[in-house]
C-alpha cells in the first residue's frame, strides 16, 4: 500500500470521528427516521456545493452509466437503513450492545468480499479480525441484555452491521470509477430521500426538536458523518471495504474514550482487556502483511547473497 502511514493516519481519524455517533445519537430526542434523515440530509447539502462547482466533477455526473447511478442509489439506500435500524437498536438496547454488534460488519465484509469478488482474505486478516470483535465482546460483555425489548435492539444492531458491510462492499465497486463527492452527495442524497417516505409513512416528527437536539444533528453530519463516513468513502480508492470495516473496529475504543471524557465514565479493567484485544487485532490486521514482507525481503536478500 503506498503511503500507508497517511492511510492509516486518515483511517484513524475517521474511527475517531465515528466514534461520537452514539453518543450524539443519544443526546438527539427525536424520532431515529428524523435522526437518520438530517443526518444524510444535511451532509449531503455540505458536500453539494463541491460536486456544483466543479466541472470535472459535473462531467463526472453526465458520464454515469445506468449501472453506476443504480449501484449508487442502492447503496444509498442500505446506508438509510442502516443509520434507521442503528439508531432504532439505542433505543431498546444500551450503547455498548448496539455498538459491539454493529462492529460485526468487518466479519459480514469478508464474507461478501468472499461470495461477490472472489476475495480470499488472508489468514491474518481473519485471526486479526476475529481476535479485534473478541475484543469488542469482551468490552460490552457486562452490558448485554438477551430478553425482552432489549434482544430486539440487539437484533437491529446486527442487521445494521450487514447493511453498512454491504454499502461499504457496494462503495468500493462504485469508487472504481467515481469520485468520492459525486458518490457521497449521491448516495446519501437518495439515502434522504428513502429515509423522508419512511418518516412520512410512520407519521414521525421531522421538526419542532429542541436546540439540544438541533446541536445533536448537526454535529452528527459535520463530525460523524464528514468527517467519519465520508472519510471512508474517500479511502475506498485505496483500500478494501473490509479493511475500512475493520478500521471501525476501532470505534468502540473511541467511544469508551469520549464516555470518560464527556459523562466520566471509568474504565473498567474488563473494558481495558477489550480495548487492548481490539488493538492487538487491528494491529495483525493492517501491521501484519507489511511486516511480514519486510521480513520475507530481508530474508531474500540474505539467500540470495548466500
Amino acid at each position: 500500500m503506498k503511503n500507508a502511514p497517511a492511510v492509516y493516519a486518515a483511517l484513524f481519524l475517521g474511527v475517531l470521528a465515528i466514534s461520537t455517533s452514539a453518543i450524539f445519537v443519544k443526546f438527539a430526542d427525536a424520532p431515529s427516521s428524523a435522526i437518520a434523515f438530517y443526518r444524510l440530509g444535511i451532509s449531503a447539502l455540505v458536500l453539494l456545493p463541491f460536486l456544483l462547482f466543479s466541472r470535472k466533477r459535473l462531467r463526472e455526473v453526465r458520464s454515469l452509466s445506468r449501472k453506476q447511478f443504480l449501484l449508487i442509489a442502492f447503496s444509498g439506500i442500505l446506508l438509510g437503513i442502516h443509520y434507521v435500524m442503528w439508531f432504532e437498536s439505542l433505543r431498546y438496547t444500551s450503547i455498548a450492545s448496539s455498538v459491539v454488534l454493529v462492529c460485526l460488519q468487518p466479519l459480514f465484509s469478508l464474507i461478501f468480499a468472499l461470495i461477490l469478488f472472489r476475495e480470499i482474505p488472508r489468514k491474518s486478516s481473519v485471526v486479526g479480525c476475529l481476535v479485534a470483535i473478541f475484543g469488542c465482546f469482551i468490552i460490552g460483555m457486562a452490558d448485554f441484555r438477551i430478553s425482552g425489548m432489549a434482544l430486539f435492539g440487539d437484533i437491529l444492531a446486527f442487521l445494521a452491521a450487514g447493511g453498512v458491510a454491504l454499502y461499504f462492499i457496494t462503495g468500493q465497486k462504485v469508487r472504481e470509477s467515481t469520485g468520492a463527492v459525486t458518490y457521497s452527495v449521491f448516495s446519501y442524497g437518495i439515502g434522504t430521500a428513502f429515509l423522508l417516505i419512511y418518516a412520512l409513512i410512520r407519521g414521525d416528527a421531522l421538526a419542532g426538536f429542541s436546540a439540544g437536539t438541533w446541536a445533536a444533528l448537526f454535529g452528527l453530519a459535520f463530525i460523524a458523518t464528514i468527517g467519519g463516513q465520508f472519510l471512508f468513502n474517500l479511502l475506498l480508492k485505496r483500500v478494501s471495504a473490509t479493511a475500512v470495516t475493520m478500521s471501525i473496529l476501532g470505534e468502540p475504543v473511541g467511544t469508551c474514550i469520549l464516555a470518560y471524557l464527556i459523562f466520566g465514565d471509568v474504565v473498567s479493567l474488563q473494558q481495558f482487556a477489550g480495548i487492548c484485544l481490539i488493538l492487538i487485532g487491528l494491529s495483525t490486521y493492517f501491521l501484519w502483511p507489511v511486516l511480514k514482507e519486510k521480513i520475507d525481503g530481508v530474508l531474500h536478500d540474505n539467500h540470495a547473497r548466500l
